[in-house]
């Protein structure tokens, strides 16, 4: 299809645009509503009794009923509060040994196996180890979103200033820049991509840390009605919970960590930008 005579770029884009958002709405609605589809034919079925594997909309009844009555908005504030205080924390501390090891090849020698091995261990094996320093309170939550977080942000941060080309560092170094100077305009730029995928996986980190930390924490928060569910049995509020928790998480990734992640590539060159994407021919996403 030939674009018309005098029709200006951006009102191609946007035509294309709108050729191409609905059908790619549709494909997933289309996915979802197949997804729930076999979930109800699965519990229709009978296979297994409704109190271990209970319909959608049964589970969709027990989400709205405690939306309603205040228990999960009132449970997902406490522990939003939590993750925004140790995601925070993680990314100071994460951030800081990252320019650490990037900029002090010695500091790298002795951090990089150490925050390998944090990384490795699983989030809840944290735990015990927080309620016997900090007490069953929230400080030691906050040590188990930190630990399982911060180890892949420095990580990526650390990756961020080692992949800068030497010749950028030298052309600075030349031109008369100082410590300071190399880091704000060469180093700091430089590192950003790779900063802004650490920090969305560590996201992802501390947020499978705060649930696993407050499973085994008595306070209104997500985790809690989790374990509420699995003390009474209730497969119900169990699931609606984790409805909640992955719609929580997948919301915040996608609204604010992959647009800015999306963003920073094509600033950098690291993929071709949004605009240019659309109107590529069919072809040569399959070259």
């Amino acid at each position: 299809m030939s674009a018309m005579p005098g029709a200006s770029p951006n009102a191609i884009e946007s035509a294309l645009s709108l050729r191409i958002i609905p059908w790619k709405l549709i494909r997933i609605v289309t996915f979802y509503v197949g997804l729930i589809g076999i979930w109800k034919l699965l519990a229709v079925a009978d296979i297994w009794p409704s109190y271990v594997f209970p319909a959608p909309d049964l589970v969709w009844d027990t989400l709205w009923r405690n939306i309603d009555s205040g228990r999960i908005p009132d449970a997902l504030t406490l522990s939003l509060k939590r993750m925004a205080i140790g995601y925070s924390l993680a990314m100071g501390i994460g951030l800081f040994l990252g320019l650490m090891m990037g900029a002090f090849k010695w500091v790298d020698e002795c951090l990089e196996t150490l925050l390998l091995g944090i990384q490795s261990l699983p989030n809840v094996a944290w735990l015990p180890l927080g309620l016997i320093w900090f007490g069953l309170n929230d400080r030691a939550i906050l040590f188990v979103v930190v630990m399982g977080s911060m180890s892949s942000m420095a990580i990526s941060a650390r990756g961020g200033i080692r992949n800068i080309p030497p010749l950028q560092l030298r052309a600075a170094s030349m031109f008369g820049g100082h410590a300071w100077q190399r880091y704000r305009y060469v180093i700091l730029p430089a590192m950003f991509p790779s900063l802004v995928q650490g920090l969305r996986l560590g996201w992802s980190f501390a947020w499978h840390a705060l649930m696993a930390g407050e499973l085994l924490f008595v306070s209104q928060s997500l985790g809690y009605l989790l374990s509420v569910g699995r003390e009474l049995n209730d497969i119900r509020l169990v699931m609606a919970v984790m409805v909640v928790i992955v719609v929580v998480g997948t919301t915040v990734d996608r609204i604010v960590f992959a647009p800015l992640e999306r963003r920073v590539s094509e600033r950098w060159g690291l993929v071709p930008s949004s605009a240019s994407a659309r109107i590529r021919p069919a072809w040569w996403w399959f070259r």
